[in-house]
């Protein structure tokens, strides 16, 4: 199989969904206003956590909180951030703390002690419930999206964590926290004997992974840099048409009438025909029409072969 290019490194868009929100260390965004069609996205506030038995802050139980069940809220700055959730039975605090002098990015933060108490350059975790708290934190968490206001307040966050109390070995406490984040990632498994994905499977966040959006045609182009990988995906639809929220294309490497055009390719691997098609989760157009905000599934089949490459991209949707 010829080896036809390397994907790029993604170009950043700049803006962003939520107005008057300022990027915390991410360098791509979505620019204008989300149109009213079908599979406009929405930000997502929630948390949820899974405690392995013996933890003492979530005894061995698991939960899920929305706005629906619960109020949700994130104070603080880019610097030290709480995240509350309370209902009329029970509240939850998760703080999360850039090490001192410092700001929260995008990014993997290790070997977190108790945020009010980090010492040296350490980041801060901290999270209590019911009345059940740490002495001594142990842990991790990673940011995903973290945007903040003119004032510096917190605006955007997408983050998880892993604590364990008292000590490392202790059982640990895993949750997820969102706070009007629109989901950016992208995702792939690899059939055995795919050439574009070699079989494998990963996850691509923001913490780790940056992503860029672009016009391509009358479609888009995603691209994804993170994890000792390129990734690009060109999605266009078929001659004369625009993209429609909920549809599911069938898709070959080039678009010509009544087919739609589909080629994902990475490190340095790409496909010289495609079989394959993809869906439009969701789609959002700015003021202009050109798209800002962009969700689907793909699946690629390269040179007519059986195996495929399997993917979910999310750019603010």
């Amino acid at each position: 199989m010829t080896v036809r290019r390397r994907a790029v490194s993604p170009r950043s868009l700049l803006g962003a969904l939520v107005s008057l929100a300022v990027a915390v260390g991410l360098s791509v965004g979505v620019a204008g206003s989300a149109s009213a069609a079908a599979g406009t996205p929405a930000a997502v506030t929630k948390y949820s956590f899974t405690s392995q038995s013996g933890d003492y802050i979530g005894q061995g139980g698991s939960a899920t909180y929305t706005p629906s069940t619960a109020t949700v809220s994130a104070d603080g700055d880019a610097g030290y951030v709480r995240f509350r959730v309370s209902t009329a039975d029970e509240w939850w605090d998760v703080d999360l703390a850039a090490p001192t002098g410092e700001q929260l990015h995008p990014g993997v933060y290790r070997n977190a002690e108790r945020a009010p108490f980090r010492t040296g350059r350490s980041p801060g975790l901290d999270v209590s419930g019911d009345g059940r708290g740490c002495n001594e934190v142990y842990g991790q968490f990673s940011v995903n999206q973290i945007e903040t206001d003119a004032s510096g307040a917190i605006t955007v966050l997408d983050a998880t964590y892993t604590q364990h109390c008292e000590n490392a070995d202790a059982p640990a406490l895993k949750g997820v926290l969102k706070y009007r984040a629109h989901p950016l990632s992208y995702a792939y498994t690899s059939d055995a004997g795919d050439y574009i994905g070699q079989g494998t499977s990963q996850t691509h966040r923001g913490a780790t992974s940056t992503f860029s959006l672009s016009g391509y045609g009358d479609g888009v182009r995603y691209g994804v840099s993170g994890k000792r990988e390129y990734w690009t995906a060109e999605l266009t639809p078929p001659d004369g048409e625009q993209f429609v929220a909920g549809r599911t294309y069938q898709a070959q490497r080039s678009h010509a009438p009544s087919v739609a055009g589909l080629d994902v390719y990475g490190n340095g691997r790409g496909c010289n025909t495609v079989t394959g098609e993809f869906t439009i989760t969701k789609l959002a157009r700015g003021d202009d029409g050109v798209i800002k905000a962009f969700a689907a599934t793909f699946v690629q089949h390269c040179e007519g072969g059986g195996p495929a490459l399997h993917g979910t991209i999310h750019y603010y949707a």
